[in-house]
């Protein structure tokens, strides 16, 4: 691929797993060769540096006041000055190697306030473009194969950034109807930004997520997102496993598992099906 792919994990409502999503998708994608680099906004708790086990590490660093630049820093007015002096290290200080092969730009506490701090900017489209200049200028040339960023879960200028920047949406989705109407939702909200600001961006990935089939309720859930999103939809749904959280509080994901068990097993076949639509959807759109 000669161009660095993007998507971003949003839904506006948390707690339905754009973070482990990000992180098995981030890893399924290097189990396929391509060299990825995830980017955590979800917010100041590190979730995303914690599914790896390198969370402890970085936050000591932001404790002893050595987390500079972070990933706050790239929003800055600043930013390019602070990195015309750090040279090559600016970006590369920012980033954290995996054991299960993605590289990691953490969250950071400086997170927090990025929102209002956005919210100043007066002009929306310098608002909103913060994350892809840097993007463009900076990781870019560091020649990744995929970029993923992992967004908070709610529609705020942080999250504008994001789906500005990547320009296209991975939605995990759990078989209920609050969920169905926050996927609709943000469809739309995606068809508004288009009209508004004349940037395309696509729902390129809906993933249902926490899938129980033994309940009728997921089975005509899972029917109704395949003909809402027949173009998006991913292969195969990724079932519910308390391996996967047991593996997430271990600091690792379920690739990492030594023995998973049958739900682990078909969770990892899962994210690895919807790591290659993913590719074949933004490789197709890119070259468009």
């Amino acid at each position: 691929m000669a161009d660095t792919l993007r998507a971003a994990a949003f839904l506006d409502k948390g707690g339905t797993g754009k973070t482990t999503t990000t992180a098995h998708l981030g890893v399924a994608l290097s189990e396929q060769g391509h060299d990825v680099l995830l980017i955590d906004l979800a917010g100041k708790q590190g979730d995303l540096a914690k599914h790896f086990g390198v969370w402890g590490q970085y936050r000591e660093q932001i404790d002893t006041d050595e987390a500079w630049p972070n990933i706050s820093t790239v929003f800055d007015d600043a930013w390019d000055t602070i990195a015309g002096k750090l040279g090559d290290d600016a970006v590369a200080d920012l980033v954290i190697a995996t054991d299960e092969g993605p590289d990691l730009i953490p969250a950071h506490p400086g997170l927090d306030t990025l929102d209002a701090e956005l919210g100043n900017i007066d002009d929306a489209r310098e608002r909103y473009s913060r994350l892809e200049q840097f993007l463009d200028e900076y990781v870019d040339p560091l020649s990744y194969d995929v970029v993923l960023i992992d967004l908070p879960g709610m529609t705020n200028n942080v999250s504008y950034n994001g789906l500005w920047a990547a320009r296209h949406v991975i939605t995990p989705v759990e078989m209920g109807p609050f969920e169905a109407e926050q996927a609709d939702a943000l469809r739309q909200d995606l068809e508004k930004i288009d009209e508004n600001f004349a940037v395309d961006i696509e729902l390129s990935l809906v993933l249902p997520n926490k899938v129980d089939t033994r309940t009728n309720l997921a089975e005509e859930y899972l029917e109704s997102f395949q003909e809402a999103y027949p173009d998006a939809i991913a292969p195969a749904y990724v079932p519910y496993s308390q391996d996967i959280r047991n593996a997430a509080e271990s600091g690792e994901t379920a690739f990492a598992i030594a023995e998973p068990s049958t739900t682990a097993g078909r969770a990892r076949d899962a994210y690895l099906n919807a790591a290659s639509a993913l590719v074949e959807q933004l490789d197709g759109e890119t070259d468009e």
